[in-house]
C-alpha cells in the first residue's frame, strides 16, 4: 500500500511539472532591486502560462548584452537587441512597457555651476555603461555631433551612475529619464536637466527564435492581461512601489515594427564602441 501511494506521489508530481525558460533582464538597478520588482511578475506570469520563468540577471549591463549576443536567454528585457551585433540572436519584441517612452539626458546637480553642454568640454561625464542606450549611446552620440569631446566614466549600472553624481564624484551623467526621476524621488537628490534626448519606446521584452511558438504566445497574452486581472493588477502594483514606479503598470502586445527608431539611430549614430 505505501509503494502505491509512493508512486502515486511520484505520477502527480510528474504531472505538475513545467518547463522552464530564461528570463533575462538588462542590470539598470541593483539586483535586489531587480529581483524584488521582476520576480512576483514572472511568477504570476509563469503559473498562469503554465511554465516557469526564471529570471537571469548578469553582473554588469555589457555582460548581459553578450549573454543576448550568445541568445543564452528565452526571453529577455532590454533594448540593447536592436545593436547589429544582436541581430544573429534574433530575437523578436512581443510586449512593451504601458508607460511614457524614455529619454537619454545628460543632468547634473541642481546647484551645479555648469548649465550648457559646451561647458562639458574635457571634461569627465558619468555613464552606466557602454551597453546603456538611452544613458550612453544616445548622450554620446548628441555631445560627438556637437563636438563635445568628454572622458567617459561608468557607474556599472543606472543607479551606480547617479549615486556617483550625488556623491560628486562626477560633474553630469548621461541617464535614462525615468530611471533618473524614480532613483531621485527615493533618496532626496535635485538635479537640472542639461539636455533630452527625442523620446524612444522603454524596454521591450522579446523572445529567442528557440521557444516554441505556444509558450511564446502564452506568456505574451498573460503578461498583456495583467492589469485586467485583480491578483495581476496587485502583482505589478506591489513591483511598482518597490522602484518607486508610477502608473500605469504592466505591459501591452507590440512587435518590432514599433521599434524602428532603435534601428535609424544605430545605422547613423557617431559612437563607434557600440556595434
Amino acid at each position: 500500500m505505501k509503494f502505491v501511494l509512493f508512486a502515486l506521489a511520484l505520477v502527480g508530481c510528474a504531472a505538475q511539472a513545467v518547463d522552464t525558460y530564461s528570463f533575462g533582464v538588462l542590470p539598470q538597478r541593483s539586483a535586489v532591486l531587480t529581483a524584488r520588482y521582476w520576480n512576483p511578475i514572472l511568477d504570476y506570469a509563469g503559473r498562469r502560462a503554465g511554465v516557469r520563468l526564471l529570471l537571469k540577471v548578469a553582473r554588469t549591463a555589457p555582460e548581459s548584452n553578450a549573454a543576448i549576443e550568445r541568445g543564452e536567454f528565452d526571453f529577455v528585457y532590454s533594448n540593447t537587441i536592436f545593436r547589429p551585433s544582436m541581430a544573429a540572436a534574433d530575437y523578436q519584441v512581443i510586449l512593451r512597457p504601458r508607460d511614457a517612452a524614455i529619454t537619454g539626458q545628460i543632468v547634473t546637480l541642481a546647484d551645479s555651476p555648469i548649465r550648457s553642454l559646451h561647458e562639458l568640454r574635457g571634461r569627465e561625464v558619468g555613464f552606466p555603461s557602454i551597453a546603456a542606450f538611452v544613458g550612453y549611446a544616445v548622450p554620446m552620440d548628441h555631445l560627438l555631433h556637437l563636438g563635445v569631446q568628454v572622458t567617459p566614466v561608468f557607474g556599472g549600472n543606472q543607479e551606480g551612475i547617479m549615486a556617483q553624481l550625488k556623491a560628486g564624484k562626477v560633474i553630469a551623467a548621461g541617464v535614462n529619464d525615468q530611471v533618473m526621476r524614480d532613483f531621485a524621488a527615493r533618496v532626496g537628490m535635485q538635479y537640472h536637466v542639461l539636455w533630452e534626448s527625442p523620446p524612444y519606446l522603454n524596454l521591450p521584452i522579446a523572445v529567442h527564435p528557440r521557444v516554441p511558438g505556444e509558450v511564446a504566445r502564452a506568456v505574451r497574452a498573460t503578461i498583456d492581461g495583467m492589469e485586467l486581472d485583480a491578483e495581476g493588477f496587485k502583482v505589478l502594483q506591489a513591483s511598482a512601489q518597490v522602484v518607486g514606479q508610477k502608473p500605469p503598470y504592466g505591459f501591452q502586445i507590440s512587435t518590432p515594427a514599433d521599434y524602428h527608431n532603435y534601428r535609424d539611430f544605430y545605422r547613423n549614430t557617431l559612437v563607434k564602441d557600440i556595434q
